[in-house]
Parts: C-alpha cells; sequence; structure tokens
C-alpha cells in the first residue's frame, strides 16, 4: 500500500467548497478534521483516491485539481520546500524534488528528461489510473507549476504540459492554468519546460543555506529509505521465483520461515501488500536488465514474471509511460 502526505488531502477538499462535507470527507482518509495541517501525516493513497472520487460524485471537479495545485505553498511543505527556494536555478529546485519526492509521497517518482524543445518534469505512478488518481495526477502537475512560480524572478510558464488520461469534458481552466497548451491523451504525464527557464536564477537562491538544507534532507531520506530486511529478503525471492510465472505469496512466506499470515502482518506494518511488492520489485528488475543489453525483451519478459513480452509491454508502459524498448533506447550510449 503506497501513502501521501495528508496536506494534498487537507488542499483538495478546501478547494472543493462548500458542495461537500469537508469534515466527513477528511474523516475518511483518517484526518482529524480539527487537527494541524502536517504534512509530515500520511494517508493510504487508496483511500485518497476514493475520497476523490467520492467528491466526484458531490461536485463538478473539472477544474479541482488546477484550482488546488494554484493554492499550494513552499511553506507548506517543509524543509523541502525550503531547500526548493533556496536552490539557486529552477532547474535544480526540481532537481530536488526529483530526488528527495519520498518524503512526501511512496506512490509517485519523478524525473528529469531531456527532450525536444526543452527538459520534461515527469511524474511516475504505477496503477490502475482510475478517476481518483487522475484527479491526483492532474493536481500534482498543477501543484509543480505553482511552486515553480513562487521562485521564478519573472512570469512563469512551462511549453507545453502532458497528461496520459484522457481528456476531461472542458480543459479552459488548465490551459489558463498552466498558461500553454495542455495534451492529453499522451504517452506520459509530464511538464515541458525551455532548458533557459530552468537555467534561470531562483529569486531566494542561496549556495550556503542550500547546503544545509539538504544535509536535512539526507538525514530525513535516510530515515524513511531503509529498507527492512525482511522488504529486502522478501524482494530476493521474489526476484528469483519470477522466472516461474507470478509467484505466491504463501510459497515467499514458507522461504522466509513465516506463515502467509505473518508475513502479511509484517508487510502491513511497512506499508505495503504482497501484490504492491511483487509489482515494485518486476519493476524494479524490468528496469536494471533493460538496461544490459545482453538481454532481449521477449528475456526479460520472462525474468520478470510475464508469460509473453506483449503483457510485459502493456505493464512497463503502466509504469514508466513509455515502452521497453524506448526505454532501453534511452540509456543506449549513456
Amino acid at each position: 500500500m503506497g501513502y501521501v502526505t495528508s496536506l494534498f488531502a487537507r488542499k483538495m477538499v478546501a478547494a472543493a467548497g462548500d458542495g461537500i462535507d469537508a469534515g466527513a470527507m477528511l474523516a475518511s482518509v483518517g484526518i482529524d478534521p480539527e487537527g494541524p495541517w502536517d504534512p509530515r501525516q500520511m494517508v493510504p493513497a487508496e483511500r485518497y483516491y476514493a475520497m476523490l472520487e467520492r467528491m466526484a460524485g458531490q461536485v463538478d471537479v473539472t477544474d479541482l485539481p488546477v484550482r488546488t495545485g494554484a493554492s499550494m505553498r513552499l511553506d507548506e511543505y517543509g524543509a523541502l520546500g525550503l531547500a526548493f527556494k533556496a536552490a539557486t536555478t529552477l532547474g535544480a529546485s526540481y532537481a530536488r524534488v526529483e530526488r528527495y519526492a519520498r518524503l512526501w509521497t511512496s506512490v509517485v517518482e519523478y524525473e528529469l528528461r531531456p527532450a525536444a524543445g526543452g527538459t520534461l518534469f515527469i511524474l511516475h505512478r504505477t496503477g490502475d489510473r482510475c478517476l481518483g488518481m487522475r484527479l491526483s495526477n492532474e493536481a500534482t502537475l498543477a501543484s509543480a507549476v505553482s511552486i515553480a512560480r513562487q521562485v521564478c524572478p519573472v512570469p512563469l510558464a512551462p511549453v507545453e504540459v502532458l497528461v496520459r488520461h484522457p481528456a476531461p469534458r472542458s480543459i479552459a481552466a488548465h490551459e489558463d492554468s498552466f498558461g500553454c497548451p495542455v495534451r492529453f491523451g499522451a504517452d506520459l504525464d509530464a511538464i515541458l519546460y525551455a532548458d533557459e527557464t530552468l537555467a534561470r536564477p531562483n529569486i531566494l537562491g542561496d549556495e550556503g543555506i542550500s547546503r544545509y538544507l539538504i544535509s536535512q534532507l539526507d538525514v530525513e531520506l535516510s530515515e524513511i529509505t531503509r529498507e527492512p530486511a525482511l522488504v529486502a529478503q522478501a524482494k530476493a525471492a521474489i526476484a528469483q521465483a519470477l522466472s516461474e510465472g507470478a509467484p505466491k505469496m504463501a510459497e515467499i512466506a514458507r522461504g522466509l520461515g513465516l506463515s502467509a499470515r505473518s508475513f502479511h502482518r509484517r508487510l502491513s506494518e511497512h506499508g505495503m501488500s504482497f501484490q504492491s511488492l511483487t509489482e515494485e520489485t518486476r519493476r524494479d528488475l524490468a528496469e536494471g536488465l533493460l538496461r544490459d543489453e545482453r538481454h532481449s525483451l521477449a528475456e526479460i519478459a520472462f525474468l520478470t514474471g510475464f508469460s509473453e513480452q506483449s503483457a510485459f509491454t502493456r505493464a512497463f508502459k503502466r509504469w514508466m509511460g513509455t515502452t521497453p524498448a524506448t526505454y532501453r533506447k534511452g540509456f543506449a550510449g549513456r
């Protein structure tokens, strides 16, 4: 099970206005409506998506994500927000999001990637692209632009915004908010910036303060990303078993000297399920194998537990937003 910061849930609910019961919505994901706004408090991603879908049943959510994104403030992100401000350029600010996003979500990864016309700031999120996830992705992209505008000395607009899922009934609010074309049905969830935009100095960039904040973030990151021994052992066992097809939890648990029930409970203590751990292992293994030209795509499909290469291709595109062949080409010559 993945988690997101409660800050996102609170912001979505606040942006929805009086058309919903804000207290009930927050309580449904385990947030005390009267409690302090603490970005370190996490909520299960699936419950967050379900909350957004309940909201969609009560109010028009067409422009809710961009209104939520526009409401985000760097000061609300704690040390990460300060580090974003203190970076000397916008590109350096986004590089910190790429590295330290794990501090406020375990379901999203970010990537800066050179592209035609500039550099893409890419959002990677795996799983079923339900309405709740789609709304969350739109809000995340809008938030990324909003916080960039807070450090930029001149008005800022991306070259283009890309969104993987189909467009809502109107995209006028999206294009007005982003200040650029928004292309739905794309291959990625991403923001395309001109390189000169990312190279522009930030208003409050300070190298000395920046180094201090980075050291603090490194400490925080190390505290939450140390894989428990059980998780590391389970991933290794799953990786070994994948060539024989999708592994069964009971068999992996037995190999670790645990009952299936105990194994399930201990994974839950770390915010994981066997399904999510298997998916993560498959993805990590596939990425590593694709960087090794000695393995064909068919071999990689087999080694990651897929009976057909086409099934592997579909899964990888769901994970990474691109095909295995395209991903491999991106590493050629590096």
